[in-house]
């Protein structure tokens, strides 16, 4: 009846927390990192101490955004044998992380946190490893205790932090101050802290503030860079806030000027910033008119009133100007015609394409104009098998012309077999006739198969010159069906087929498609 009792209390207090705490809108989508939480439930923790723990790490956690590009936790369990409740792969959502917070049983037995430590750090927190932290983001270990003999922590802690773990403290006895001071990450009054067990939400909002100092996400990243423009990315600091982002870009200067650096005034021959403002919800800011081939820096400065944030900065260099046609594609390659497209479009800075075309090695030349606002065309009226050059040219608007060139190869004419005709020899041969012979031909294909009882036989095969027009096939079982298709230099032509009947005299018959 007591441990009823006290888990209805734990559900509780844990329902409590999450309706009593909504979610600070400031810290949504702040932060990228993996936070292990080792939670003392060894004997010397109390059922209910156990339980306003949890409800204390449900209050804390409630806030963040968890996913893979954003904030993942961790929940190890300490006694006689401490054991991986969630790890960081498990929990992608606030419902299922609160779920599972609510459900945790204490382990009792003894306090054994230098194997949860050592567990930490070999396994869970271990960068890259299967079910571990992410390579290259921040990691913060939160050790919940109640200070009861833990054992001996200094040496497995010094190493979580040598390896750059941070490490935050919260106890909920009196333990020695001089052990647990030991063993946190500097400063130590802002990652270490002592409370009784009734008093955990007094400090929910002051340890937050410290995971989210070490796991903020103060990068800006630069993605799609052009010739002429570059889309900024940066995690939504802002998102619920009154505010504004501005922007801030310009070159580096080159040719032994000097280099302009973030934070300084505009130096000679750089020119002033380039400036945008973004709304606090932003998360994204594409720059454009930018020059081809250049270094620039661009400043993300957050702005809220009463609020403080880092700015983050970050070079870029965009790439060469690309010139129209830079690529030269062919598509519905027929025989007397062809699909020919290039790019990149540029309308804005080409004034028209010209498309020359001729047949190698001398054939007559031919040329279309295409308005600079399409990126294709249809060459028509060409000669089947036949090699063409093709030279695609943009006159731009600066007075650059570039031109590219592309063989294509037009599909070869492979007509029909034009008659098929087989007449049987006896009881299980068969004279086969046809007609063909047309320019180009490279022999003919014969195969033929038995379907006796309807049951497809085994196929056989054979081969035959251009100048052959009939041949005679033996030992053929009834009812065997004869196909004969012409081939060609790159293909091979419809053909016919017919079903070898036998009777008692030989009889001549017409085919059968």
């Amino acid at each position: 009846m007591e441990m009823s009792l006290t888990w209805m209390l734990l559900c509780l207090l844990l329902r409590a927390s999450t309706a009593q705490s909504p979610a600070p809108e400031g810290v949504l989508n702040c932060c990228e990192g993996d936070v292990l939480f080792i939670l003392d439930s060894s004997g010397s923790v109390s059922s209910y101490e156990h339980s306003r723990m949890l409800a204390f790490l449900s209050e804390l956690l409630l806030p963040f955004s968890l996913g893979e590009d954003q904030v993942r936790v961790g929940l190890l369990q300490v006694g006689t044998r401490p054991r991986l409740e969630f790890g960081f792969d498990t929990h992608s959502t606030q419902s299922g992380l609160q779920g599972a917070l609510r459900n945790i049983k204490p382990l009792r037995g003894d306090t054994n946190t230098v194997e949860a430590l050592r567990m930490a750090k070999e396994w869970v927190l271990r960068p890259g490893a299967a079910g571990g932290a992410r390579v290259g983001l921040p990691r913060v270990l939160v050790w919940l205790t109640d200070g009861v003999k833990p054992g001996d922590v200094i040496g497995p802690m010094a190493r979580l932090q040598e390896e750059g773990v941070a490490v935050l403290v919260v106890s909920t006895g009196h333990g020695n101050y001089q052990v647990l001071r030991q063993v946190v990450t500097p400063p130590v009054e802002t990652n270490l802290y002592f409370v009784d067990i009734d008093d955990m939400s007094i400090i929910t909002e002051d340890v937050r503030d410290a995971i989210i100092e070490i796991i903020r996400a103060e990068r800006i990243q630069v993605r799609d860079v052009s010739s002429n423009s570059a889309t900024l990315l940066w995690r939504p600091v802002l998102s619920g806030l009154m505010g504004s982002y501005e922007i801030r870009f310009r070159p580096l200067l080159t040719g032994g000027v000097g280099v302009w650096r973030p934070g300084t005034s505009p130096s000679t021959g750089g020119g002033e910033y380039q400036k945008q403002t973004q709304s606090a919800d932003s998360s994204t800011a594409k720059l454009t008119g930018l020059k081809p081939d250049t270094t620039y820096s661009a400043i993300l400065i957050p702005k809220s009133e009463g609020q403080t944030f880092n700015q983050l900065s970050v070079n870029f260099t965009t790439k060469p100007e690309v010139l129209s046609p830079a690529v030269v594609t062919v598509s519905e390659l027929g025989q007397t015609s062809v699909r020919l497209s290039w790019g990149p479009l540029q309308p804005e800075m080409v004034t028209s394409y010209y498309i020359e075309y001729s047949g190698l090695p001398r054939g007559k030349l031919h040329a279309v104009t295409v308005d600079r606002r399409e990126n294709s065309t249809l060459l028509r009226d060409l000669q089947p098998d036949t090699t063409y050059l093709v030279t695609v040219s943009a006159l731009h608007a600066s007075g650059k012309e570039r031109a590219m060139s592309v063989k294509v190869c037009t599909q070869e004419v492979t007509p029909a077999l034009a008659d098929l005709q087989l007449t049987t020899v006896g009881s299980d041969s068969v004279q086969v006739d046809w007609k063909g012979s047309v320019p180009g031909l490279r022999g003919y294909w014969l195969t033929w198969e038995g379907q006796q009882n309807s049951v497809p036989g085994q196929r056989s095969s054979l081969y035959l010159p251009p100048d052959s027009l009939s041949t005679r096939l033996t030992h053929l079982p009834p009812l065997a069906r004869v196909c004969v298709s012409p081939i060609y230099r790159t293909a091979r032509g419809e053909g016919l087929c017919c079903t070898a009947q036998f009777h008692s005299h030989g009889l001549a018959y017409g085919y059968q498609s």
